[in-house]
């Protein structure tokens, strides 16, 4: 057995042998008995998960970016997670930038060949401008992709953090990543298929390593998404709502902060808990590079000043 083959996600799973055979109510129950070994496999990483935030955090507040690097369904999820924190949190699109092997048309499209090349990976990094006040993530099943392993080389050497996702244990991303996040899923229900089980793993713990961020960062209001972009019916309705819990304000005093703010939710949270003007709100805003909970802090002002408390 080759060394490659060795690996945990590559082998034959006992658990699903003679699956071409089943119904499809044993196909779906042994996917999910499968499935809910995952979030077990994640729980072994939380300290490692843990780490890497705070590297990710301190990145952020040194005015960096983090990058996700992947190829095939690794990438993919990687530009998912990127695509969704802007409407999430109002953060920049710059600031959470995926790279997948292949470019645009691998988001779509499969792109064979395109995950082997370990320059083009560090090329393509290069090209984003990586920086020792970035963070750069890079997500591999197998642990051995070149193109990752070659991105997260580069930025190695630019001193940059590096973080790598894998489900293997003792892969090649695990020596190169100063933080190793293995996440030992084991094999597939379909042999080899890691957009399974380890696409599973590496969603959850891109969702945790982005999401804590964000807290860690200030975007949200205890538990509140007071970044959300009111982008359409749904959200302005969701908006309002938050912002009236948040702040304990009336429809009427919510409608009117948001305005005030040029419908931004977390300049109208601080109207209505500060008294503060929408100038003075995005500028507290601004200096806390977005922080809620110091913007507020910042302020010398009480509930009593609240639009909310008058009226």
């Amino acid at each position: 057995m080759t060394k490659k083959t060795s690996r945990a996600t590559e082998q034959r799973n006992p658990r699903t042998r003679g699956i071409g055979a089943k119904s499809s109510r044993e196909i779906v129950r042994a996917i999910h008995c499968e499935d809910a070994s995952v979030a077990r496999a994640v729980a072994g990483a939380l300290p490692a998960i843990s780490r890497a935030v705070e590297a990710i955090v301190r990145a952020m507040e040194s005015r960096g970016r983090l990058f996700y690097v992947g190829a095939g369904t690794s990438g993919r999820l990687a530009a998912l997670d990127a695509a969704e924190l802007p409407p999430t949190f109002g953060t920049s699109p710059r600031l959470v930038q995926a790279v997948i092997a292949g470019g645009r048309r691998a988001l779509t499209h499969a792109v064979e060949g395109a995950e082997d090349d370990r320059a083009q990976g560090a090329r393509d990094v290069a090209a984003r401008g990586v920086s020792r006040r970035d963070a750069v993530v890079g997500i591999t099943a197998s642990g051995s992709t070149p193109y990752v392993l070659g991105a997260l080389e580069f930025a190695k050497r630019k001193r940059s953090a590096t973080i790598g996702i894998t489900s293997n244990l003792r892969t090649p991303i695990t020596r190169v990543a100063q933080i190793s996040i293995v996440t030992p899923t084991g094999p597939e229900v379909i042999t080899g298929s890691t957009r399974m089980k380890a696409g599973t793993a590496q969603k959850m713990v891109l969702n945790m390593l982005s999401t804590a961020a964000m807290i860690r960062l200030g975007r949200v209001y205890d538990n509140w998404m007071i970044g959300v972009a009111l982008t359409n019916s749904k959200l302005r309705q969701r908006g309002l709502r938050i912002l009236m819990e948040a702040s304990g304000a009336t429809v009427a005093d919510a409608t009117r902060a948001l305005r005030l703010s040029g419908h931004r939710m977390d300049a109208a949270l601080i109207i209505l808990k500060t008294g503060a003007s929408a100038q003075e709100a995005k500028r507290l805003l601004r200096d806390t590079n977005g922080h809620v909970h110091h913007a507020l802090q910042r302020t010398k002002r009480n509930s009593k000043g609240a639009i909310g408390a008058h009226g």
